[in-house]
């Protein structure tokens, strides 16, 4: 192998800069042509391929987001799509590719390994539910910034004697919502896995109001069948929650485009590398991530279209804490 490409696609996720600079690196310490495709399978697709060197991933690892940009493809999704970005591929002599996303960006990774070409799959995601990954780029900087958010929204609810409902992105996986929840101490936790009626919310948040309670903070996961704003419209339809004034705040994508953190930082240039080490021996089909501190590979056959569950002990916690 002498050319070599990496792209990111899918939602941005804060750690995506050093994983980028870690593939390049990496592949330049032994000798390789590194290119980086634009725009992800959109930019697979119409051939944007830019020759990267070393300088080029200079002050870039502290930055959120992904320098080689994402982009939605539904012409991806086609035989015919696929077949055009294999071609592109092939024209610019490009022998292998570095896919650093989440679950679709990896569907789409296995499609293309699938079709011959050598593909290796780096695990990045905010929302945590990609399988083949214990921890997944970006979830640590998300997490921080919610629990941020949740910890100054605690103060004014404490002082207007308010309870806040607080949704955090997630898409259908309530990973972020659950330890958020749990870190920042919230009464309620709402999770598209656990479907709780919205008088159990209420009434939990009433029983601490009646123990004297000076707040209360709801965790919604946006994927939860009712998100914060539809469950203070419920409250407000039905009566409940009397005493509380209520509020929803929709923190959004806020949560994706913060510097990353250190772990973040480190997870990044640790998978990254790592791909690209993999990718070099031949080892291809697989995607990057961790298990129990270590790195490990998993088979994008077995990763494509399939969710990762939410840890169960933290499930539990989050139940025995809120009181």
């Amino acid at each position: 192998m002498r050319n070599l490409a990496v792209l990111t696609s899918g939602g941005d996720a804060p750690g995506m800069n050093a994983a980028i600079r870690a593939v390049v690196r990496t592949g330049l310490s032994h000798g390789l042509n590194l290119w980086g495709v634009y725009q992800g399978y959109s930019g697979l697709i119409e051939g944007n391929f830019k020759r990267l060197g070393a300088r080029d991933m200079g002050s870039i690892i502290q930055r959120g987001g992904t320098v080689l940009g994402s982009a939605r493809c539904p012409e991806f999704q086609t035989e015919e799509g696929r077949e055009l970005a294999v071609r592109r591929l092939h024209g610019a002599g490009i022998e292998g590719l570095i896919v650093i996303g989440g679950n679709g960006s990896q569907s789409g990774a296995h499609a293309l390994n699938q079709m011959g070409f050598p593909v290796v799959g780096v695990a990045s995601t905010i929302d945590n539910d990609l399988y083949g990954s214990d921890i997944t780029i970006g979830v640590d900087t998300a997490l921080n910034v919610a629990l941020n958010a949740i910890d100054n929204l605690k103060v004014t609810a404490s002082s207007h004697r308010r309870a806040l409902l607080v949704e955090v992105m997630g898409r259908k996986c309530g990973y972020l919502a659950l330890m958020a929840g749990i870190a920042g101490g919230a009464e309620a936790i709402v999770l598209p896995e656990v479907d709780v009626a919205p008088e159990q919310i209420a009434q939990r948040i009433q029983d601490g109001y009646e123990r004297g309670k000076p707040h209360a903070i709801v965790v919604v996961a946006e994927g939860a069948r009712y998100n914060a704003e539809g469950l203070c419209q419920y409250f407000k339809e039905h009566g409940l929650l009397i005493g509380f004034e209520f509020r929803s705040t929709v923190l959004g994508y806020v949560q994706r485009g913060a510097a990353p953190t250190c772990a973040d930082r480190l997870l990044g240039t640790w998978l990254g590398s790592s791909a690209a080490e993999q990718i070099i021996a031949g080892n291809t089909g697989v995607l990057v991530g961790t298990s129990k501190g270590e790195i490990i590979t998993t088979p994008l056959t077995e990763v494509a279209g399939r969710q990762k569950p939410l840890p169960s002990w933290f499930l539990k916690a989050a139940e025995m804490l809120a009181r």
